[in-house]
């Protein structure tokens, strides 16, 4: 009741994707601005405050553990901060990417590895937004909206990761249904989902925009093995597993869009996703400045704090520049999807400049903090191991720089 009562008022506050950026009336043109509004401030204020006073202090406990935040992830759930993109007629908030954004960004500073559990339903969803016909919808997103469950996707393979065209698990038809048989690897909330979106190759004669297909698969399947937890450098609060498909039988009712479409689903995907990745990168960039400076104003040498040395300020002074530059590209990126504009070319930029930006600054971060950065009584050597990843998942800052090369070649080919 408590949470139906929150998400109604919360809905109501958001309920034209409350993302201002552009400001315009009768007599002006559009104008560019950066003052977020009452709606988007009280959202963001939301996660803030839950990832202060929930999250920062479990944040070790998980991390030590590698328990998964069951618990953590029902208490966001009941304030609305899971999903938040599921459209309002299937139960969710209907946020666009900007507004998401803002939540991805809090709940990351407060830890990263639990904010990608969360972010984790979002990739699987997003593809089932893009391309599940109404049905489907009401079934799959229904049921995130009615109960705190999890979801996966389920594209990356042993063998196949940044080379997605690689992928050898194959869905073959067999009257009304379809036989999957494969293995995925590094799946995120792969233990723990309900249902994965998965991604297998339908017609290996064909080249890669037409041999895969999507389908939605419920996760107690017959035929489904899931893996160990793999105990990852960071980010282990996360549940991170490999999937064995073995004859596995997928309704053809659960298949998204055409067959042969799935490439394009997936990918399509990503336009959603990255800059939610980068906002998370940008959160764990500010968690670092932020515990730097405060440290820094306290630990004194040759007599001063070392703030007051320029090596140290300097050091801070950069990453202020960085997460800055970072949390803009977040913003244009997450701005230009909700309205319907293509940001491959910015989301691309988002997620590598935020990505390299939250290493940068989680390793200065315990440069500055000296020995005691290097100890796991402080806060900054896990930022540092939960960093890592941020280069590597969703596309590696390689993959992303041959986006962003292409888009430049293109143009510069077509003499734009």
């Amino acid at each position: 009741m408590l949470r139906s009562q929150f998400i109604n008022n919360l809905r109501r506050s958001t309920r034209s994707f409350s993302t201002s950026l552009l400001a315009s009336s009768d007599s002006t043109p559009a104008s560019l601005g950066f003052q977020l509004s009452e709606d988007q401030l009280n959202i963001q204020d939301t996660a803030r405050q839950f990832a202060r006073d929930v999250i920062i202090p479990a944040a070790p406990h998980h991390d030590k553990t590698g328990e998964y935040p069951t618990e953590i992830i029902k208490q966001a759930w009941e304030l609305g901060l899971v999903n938040t993109h599921i459209p309002s007629e299937y139960g969710g908030l209907g946020l666009g990417v900007f507004d998401t954004a803002l939540v991805s960004e809090q709940l990351a500073y407060g830890c990263s590895g639990i904010q990608t559990a969360i972010e984790a339903n979002g990739l699987a969803e997003a593809p089932v937004i893009l391309a599940a016909n109404d049905a489907q919808k009401k079934k799959y997103l229904g049921r995130m909206s009615e109960e705190p469950l999890m979801a996966a996707y389920c594209v990356t393979e042993p063998g196949a990761g940044s080379d997605v065209a690689g992928a050898k698990t194959t869905a073959v038809k067999k009257g009304d249904k379809w036989i999957v048989n494969g293995q995925k690897m590094w799946i995120t909330n792969g233990g723990k989902a309900n249902w994965y979106f998965l991604l297998a190759k339908t017609d290996p004669a064909a080249n890669a925009g037409k041999a895969f297909t999507g389908f939605i698969v419920d996760a107690d399947s017959p035929g489904i093995t899931v893996g160990r937890k793999e105990w990852n450098m960071g980010q282990r609060a996360s549940d991170t597993r490999g999937i064995t498909f073995e004859d596995v039988e997928v309704p053809d009712e659960n298949r998204l869009g055409d067959v042969g479409q799935g490439f394009k689903i997936a990918m399509g995907a990503f336009d959603i996703t990255r800059p939610l990745v980068a906002s998370g990168a940008v959160g764990l960039a500010q968690r670092a400045m932020d515990e730097a400076a405060a440290y820094s104003v306290q630990r004194k040498t040759m007599g001063k704090p070392i703030v007051a040395h320029q090596a140290v300020a300097f050091m801070l002074a950069d990453m202020a520049i960085q997460i800055e530059a970072s949390r803009m590209m977040v913003w244009r990126a997450g701005w230009l999807r909700d309205q319907n504009k293509r940001n491959t070319y910015y989301a691309s930029i988002a997620k590598a400049l935020a990505s390299e930006t939250a290493n940068k600054c989680a390793s200065d971060a315990v440069q500055i903090f000296g020995g005691n950065g290097f100890n796991s009584e402080y806060p900054v050597e896990k930022l540092m191991r939960d960093a890592k990843i941020f280069t590597i998942y969703e596309g590696t800052s390689q993959i992303q720089r041959l986006i962003i090369s292409r888009t430049i070649a293109e143009a510069a080919m077509q003499g734009q």
